[in-house]
Protein backbone atom coordinates (compact mmCIF):
# COMPACT_ATOMS: atom_id res chain seq x y z
CA UNK A 1 0.00 0.00 0.00
CA UNK A 2 1.36 3.50 -1.07
CA UNK A 3 0.65 6.73 0.94
CA UNK A 4 1.01 9.57 -1.20
CA UNK A 5 0.84 13.00 0.84
CA UNK A 6 0.09 16.29 -1.04
CA UNK A 7 1.38 19.52 0.82
CA UNK A 8 -0.91 23.10 -0.50
CA UNK A 9 2.03 24.92 1.21
CA UNK A 10 4.76 23.50 -1.22
CA UNK A 11 2.09 24.98 -4.42
CA UNK A 12 3.15 28.28 -4.84
CA UNK A 13 0.92 29.98 -7.28
CA UNK A 14 3.19 33.10 -7.60
CA UNK A 15 7.07 32.73 -9.38
CA UNK A 16 7.74 36.22 -7.05
CA UNK A 17 7.03 33.40 -3.93
CA UNK A 18 9.90 31.39 -5.48
CA UNK A 19 12.64 33.36 -5.97
CA UNK A 20 12.13 35.20 -2.82
CA UNK A 21 12.11 31.12 -1.16
CA UNK A 22 15.34 30.76 -2.55
CA UNK A 23 16.82 33.30 -1.97
CA UNK A 24 15.85 33.08 1.70
CA UNK A 25 17.44 29.26 1.32
CA UNK A 26 20.78 30.67 -0.10
CA UNK A 27 20.88 33.43 2.91
CA UNK A 28 20.18 30.64 5.52
CA UNK A 29 23.10 28.35 4.06
CA UNK A 30 25.74 31.22 4.45
CA UNK A 31 24.17 32.05 8.04
CA UNK A 32 24.71 28.27 8.93
CA UNK A 33 28.39 28.29 7.42
CA UNK A 34 28.75 31.24 9.34
CA UNK A 35 28.32 30.12 12.24
CA UNK A 36 30.23 27.26 11.77
CA UNK A 37 33.27 28.97 10.96
CA UNK A 38 32.59 31.06 14.03
CA UNK A 39 32.20 27.62 16.18
CA UNK A 40 35.36 26.29 14.99
CA UNK A 41 37.48 29.77 15.56
CA UNK A 42 36.06 29.48 19.27
CA UNK A 43 37.82 25.79 18.84
CA UNK A 44 41.30 26.81 17.26
CA UNK A 45 41.21 29.34 20.10
CA UNK A 46 40.32 27.38 23.30
CA UNK A 47 43.50 24.81 21.81
CA UNK A 48 45.33 27.55 21.50
CA UNK A 49 44.71 28.79 25.07
CA UNK A 50 45.39 25.06 26.38
CA UNK A 51 48.61 23.66 24.34
CA UNK A 52 51.60 25.67 23.84
CA UNK A 53 52.68 23.89 20.52
CA UNK A 54 49.45 25.93 18.59
CA UNK A 55 49.14 29.44 18.62
CA UNK A 56 46.20 31.74 17.53
CA UNK A 57 46.93 35.51 17.76
CA UNK A 58 43.36 36.51 18.04
CA UNK A 59 39.58 35.53 16.95
CA UNK A 60 39.93 37.08 13.69
CA UNK A 61 42.89 34.78 13.20
CA UNK A 62 41.05 32.23 14.40
CA UNK A 63 38.02 32.83 12.14
CA UNK A 64 40.60 32.91 9.08
CA UNK A 65 42.09 29.60 10.04
CA UNK A 66 39.01 28.32 10.01
CA UNK A 67 37.88 29.26 6.68
CA UNK A 68 41.09 28.43 5.41
CA UNK A 69 40.95 24.49 6.99
CA UNK A 70 37.84 24.42 5.40
CA UNK A 71 38.53 25.29 2.34
CA UNK A 72 41.62 23.00 2.53
CA UNK A 73 39.11 20.31 4.25
CA UNK A 74 37.23 20.32 1.25
CA UNK A 75 39.84 20.31 -1.55
CA UNK A 76 43.41 18.81 -0.63
CA UNK A 77 42.34 16.61 2.30
CA UNK A 78 40.33 13.92 -0.29
CA UNK A 79 43.46 13.63 -2.46
CA UNK A 80 46.08 13.27 0.80
CA UNK A 81 42.88 10.61 2.30
CA UNK A 82 43.26 8.66 -1.35
CA UNK A 83 47.15 8.32 -1.64
CA UNK A 84 47.12 7.21 1.83
CA UNK A 85 44.57 4.85 2.63
CA UNK A 86 46.81 2.12 2.27
CA UNK A 87 48.94 3.56 5.70
CA UNK A 88 45.47 4.72 6.92
CA UNK A 89 43.72 1.00 6.93
CA UNK A 90 47.26 -0.99 8.57
CA UNK A 91 47.23 1.49 11.50
CA UNK A 92 43.19 1.62 12.67
CA UNK A 93 42.72 5.07 11.42
CA UNK A 94 45.48 6.39 13.29
CA UNK A 95 47.36 8.22 10.42
CA UNK A 96 44.00 10.00 9.81
CA UNK A 97 45.40 12.40 12.51
CA UNK A 98 48.68 13.12 10.48
CA UNK A 99 46.99 14.43 7.83
CA UNK A 100 44.83 16.59 9.97
CA UNK A 101 48.42 17.95 11.07
CA UNK A 102 49.33 18.00 7.75
CA UNK A 103 46.61 20.45 7.29
CA UNK A 104 47.29 22.39 10.16
CA UNK A 105 50.81 22.83 9.27
CA UNK A 106 49.41 24.07 5.40
CA UNK A 107 47.57 26.72 7.26
CA UNK A 108 50.53 27.63 9.76
CA UNK A 109 52.21 28.32 6.25
CA UNK A 110 49.63 30.29 4.95
CA UNK A 111 48.55 32.48 7.92
CA UNK A 112 52.54 32.71 9.24
CA UNK A 113 53.13 34.40 12.37
CA UNK A 114 49.43 34.85 13.30
CA UNK A 115 49.09 31.22 13.64
CA UNK A 116 51.13 28.76 14.21
CA UNK A 117 52.26 25.03 15.15
CA UNK A 118 55.09 23.99 16.83
CA UNK A 119 56.41 20.30 18.26
CA UNK A 120 56.86 17.21 16.60
CA UNK A 121 54.46 14.44 18.67
CA UNK A 122 52.05 17.24 20.65
CA UNK A 123 50.20 18.74 16.81
CA UNK A 124 49.03 15.07 16.71
CA UNK A 125 47.84 15.47 20.22
CA UNK A 126 46.34 18.84 19.23
CA UNK A 127 44.83 17.71 16.56
CA UNK A 128 43.22 14.91 18.26
CA UNK A 129 42.18 17.80 20.75
CA UNK A 130 40.70 19.46 17.68
CA UNK A 131 38.73 16.81 16.27
CA UNK A 132 36.94 15.80 19.54
CA UNK A 133 36.29 20.04 20.02
CA UNK A 134 34.30 19.88 16.95
CA UNK A 135 32.44 16.85 17.40
CA UNK A 136 31.19 18.36 20.65
CA UNK A 137 31.26 22.33 19.38
CA UNK A 138 29.10 20.98 16.15
CA UNK A 139 26.72 18.34 18.18
CA UNK A 140 26.11 20.29 21.33
CA UNK A 141 26.16 24.05 20.31
CA UNK A 142 26.13 24.64 16.99
CA UNK A 143 23.05 22.09 15.66
CA UNK A 144 20.78 22.82 18.21
CA UNK A 145 21.49 26.36 17.51
CA UNK A 146 20.08 25.92 13.95
CA UNK A 147 17.71 23.88 14.90
CA UNK A 148 16.32 26.34 17.08
CA UNK A 149 16.35 28.96 14.60
CA UNK A 150 14.65 27.28 11.73
CA UNK A 151 11.39 26.94 13.43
Amino acid sequence: MKVIVVNDKNNKKNSKNNIGTGLEYRLNLVLEWLIYMFGYAIVLIITSNLFRSLYVENIFYGFLAAIIIYILNKTIKPVLVALTMPLIGMSLGLFYFVINVAILLLVNLILGKHFYLTGFFSPIIVSIFISIMNVLMENVIIRPLIERCKR
